[in-house]
């Protein structure tokens, strides 16, 4: 391979190269890395909280600010450019890219823990049960998908209105000019990168685990080391031949798929379930929410410990900002036609309060079992194995069996997902921000992927791969603030283009 060549391609061999490195480091010297990752992960969280706060508070104001500005009119595109996905299957797929995984995970865990160890006052009461849910809520609400809209309306802009590459690079076009092209470009690009190889093989990890619990809840599988590897293996054998049918296909399918179950099985929890209780929870806990929104977003407990903030709260800005990149490339990706009023409400507004119905029917319900019925016994299983969460949870209802089923289909169909959506953006990057990047380059990462969820499972690192992901995330806050100045300067110079093209047109 000549020079050109190699340097063409210097985000692909680079990003493998670094990616390689701390999987060494992870095996060989997994002590030191523990060591070195927390330090630098605890650091930021006690020093710089207050850069996490008011950056995800920043992103969602600003994106609410574009809503209803007038930049809200203009098309990601040219204007006779329409949406290549129906809106359903759009917000199928963003919603896949953006929680998936997660929100099956932590939907009936994270209000259970918080009810039994509450930020303030005592577990296991009244009040501390309304506050697990606000928590919840205020944890998979407005914020991350308000750091999604961002990056991700960036992205599209850069891509589509001003015909750069799908790149992160791109978006610092009015600041680097040409030099995006270069050592600097390919630096950001690059940093990208591994922080998205490094997000979804936690991901992944966490969803094998998941996985092999519920293997082990409905088919009494042994939950072992050799039967997640397995699961590792066949997950990624079909979300490769899955990558290779392409986005309009193997993505767009599974992404439907999985909202459809999804919402059969919120249907039925809805009819065998609490269905008063959660219609209460959900007004109440939306009220207390937005009334509340401010004071929890800048929350720091200043003069206390504040453990509980930097462990949930803080812990969450820096993994959404983490997985931007990633999430926000995807969204781009699929949002070509869209105005920006429409990306906005679509990515920020319609996730929101979906996520909000989720949380819900699965954590409201979980809290009414336990706490309404006097059942305390559920929230120690739950706290004691979270990968059993789901299906401890299920134990407690009619149809049991059929939701388990369910539950477990849509964790393996997300985790397909998540792992297609990465591996597609992986591609972008690493081919000089193709749309469509090669099935080679594809299925290279895809195995990579694979392989760091592997060996992290065998090392133990998948807490410390964690940590690294997140402690990345602050200087990407930083990138994603300068992004927003870099936007919003382009849309001042898109508006002053389409009123000189009406003059032109006018004159004619």
């Amino acid at each position: 391979m000549n020079t050109n060549s190699i340097y063409k391609n210097s985000v692909f061999y680079v990003s493998i190269l670094i990616t390689g490195v701390f999987i060494i480091w992870g095996i060989f010297f997994t002590e030191n890395l523990t060591k070195v990752t927390t330090a630098f992960f605890n650091g930021t969280i006690n020093h710089f909280g207050w850069v996490y706060l008011s950056s995800a508070l920043f992103f969602v104001l600003f994106a609410f600010y574009l809503l209803f500005s007038k930049y809200g009119r203009i098309r990601l595109g040219k204007e006779s450019d329409r949406p290549e996905f129906k809106t359903g299957s759009w917000l199928a797929m963003l919603f896949g890219a953006g929680m998936g995984i997660g929100i099956v995970y932590y939907a009936v865990a994270e209000p259970v823990l918080h009810y039994t160890s509450p930020p303030i006052g005592k577990g296991y009461t009244d009040t501390a049960a309304a506050e697990a849910m606000k928590y919840t809520f205020f944890h998979w609400g407005l914020q991350p998908w308000g750091i999604y809209a961002v990056i991700g309306l960036a992205f599209a802009f850069f891509q589509f209105n001003r015909g750069l590459p799908a790149s992160v690079s791109s978006v610092f076009y009015p600041v680097l000019k040409d030099k995006i092209y270069g050592p600097i470009g390919k630096t950001i690009d690059i940093l990208a990168v591994v922080a998205t190889v490094f997000g979804i093989a936690t991901s992944l990890g966490l969803g094998t685990m998941q996985i092999t619990a519920g293997l082990n809840h409905l088919f009494n599988v042994p939950d072992t080391l050799t039967i997640q590897i397995i699961v590792i293996a066949v997950a990624t054998v079909l979300f490769l031949i899955s990558i290779t049918t392409g986005l309009k296909r193997g993505i767009k399918y599974l992404s439907n798929t999985a909202i459809i179950l999804s919402f059969t099985m919120m249907a039925l929890i809805m009819i065998v379930g609490p269905t008063s209780s959660i219609f209460k929870v959900l007004f109440d806990t939306t009220g207390s929410y937005f009334n509340d929104w401010l004071d929890m977003s800048l929350s720091l407990q200043p003069f206390g410990e504040g453990e509980w903030i930097n462990g949930w709260t803080l812990f969450y800005w820096a993994w959404w900002i983490a997985w931007a990149p990633f999430v926000g490339m995807f969204i781009a990706r699929i949002s070509k036609g869209r105005t920006i009023s429409q990306f906005i409400t679509g990515v920020l507004i319609v996730p929101a309060l979906g996520t909000f119905v989720w949380l819900s029917i699965f954590g409201g319900s979980a809290l009414h079992i336990i706490h309404n019925l006097g059942n305390p016994e559920l929230a120690t299983q739950i706290t004691s194995n979270l990968s059993l969460s789901i299906f401890s949870f299920f134990d407690y209802l009619p149809l049991s069996s059929l939701l388990s089923i369910l539950g477990f289909t849509v964790v393996a169909v997300y985790y397909i997902t998540v792992a297609d959506t990465a591996t597609y953006v992986l591609g972008m990057l690493c081919e000089g921000g193709k749309l469509n990047p090669s099935n080679k380059i594809k299925i290279t990462w895809g195995v990579i992927q694979s392989l760091v969820a592997v060996v992290l499972l065998l090392a133990g690192g998948l807490e410390v791969l964690q940590k690294v992901s997140i402690a990345a995330a602050f200087p990407f806050a930083i990138v994603m603030l300068l992004m927003c100045w870099s936007l919003i300067r382009e849309l001042r110079n898109e508006v002053d283009i389409n009123k000189k093209s009406v003059k032109e047109e006018k004159a004619s």
